[in-house]
């Protein structure tokens, strides 16, 4: 006869194991749904550009449009065109074999590409107000701030990984994101 705790062993390691599935079903969904926002995004702006080449041509505003899109030599663009816009409230999964970065939101896969090109250059972690730079932002606190909180929020997550405070790198797993570029 099997005993009280050995039973109740089986069912928490029953319940863990579907716990686990279930997580691993939400990421997936998670990552299905990103790339399917994406895509509807992607379309409306389609529709909306062929539906500006279409309309009615005012060439002082277009030319104020071009002007607008090609800023100065050596300045940067002020904001982000809408289709590189995070959206609000963007969720990051847990990092895992097989998810690629184009799940994450344009701010996140942008703090990916800063730290991957580090390691391509065999250069050492990069601290939220170099990352900054890197992604074109102002280094004031609330920028910095709001990157070190996306820069946590991915170490948590498994994409990042920061062995000393405030000093960031991809994670080391070769496989792991970014290990590849």
């Amino acid at each position: 006869m099997p005993s009280v705790m050995g039973l109740l062993e089986q069912r928490e390691l029953g319940a863990r194991r579907r716990v686990d599935e279930l997580r691993e079903e939400a990421d997936r969904v998670q990552a299905e749904l990103a790339a399917a926002e994406r895509d509807w995004k992607e379309w409306g702006i389609a529709r909306s550009r062929v539906g500006e080449l279409l309309g009615p041509v005012d060439e002082t505003e277009d030319h104020a449009r071009t002007e607008r899109a090609m800023p100065a030599q050596g300045q940067a663009e002020e904001a982000a065109p809408a289709s590189m816009a995070a959206k609000p409230k963007s969720q990051v999964p847990v990092w895992r074999e097989g998810l690629d970065a184009s799940v994450l939101s344009m701010d996140y896969q942008r703090i990916l590409q800063a730290l991957a090109d580090r390691r391509r250059l065999h250069q050492g972690p990069l601290t939220c107000q170099e990352m900054a730079v890197l992604c074109g932002l102002d280094t004031v606190p609330s920028k910095v701030e709001a990157l070190r909180s996306k820069a946590k929020r991915m170490v948590a997550r498994g994409w990042l990984a920061e062995h000393r405070p405030g000093r960031f790198t991809l994670a080391q797993d070769a496989t792991g994101p970014g290990g590849g570029s």
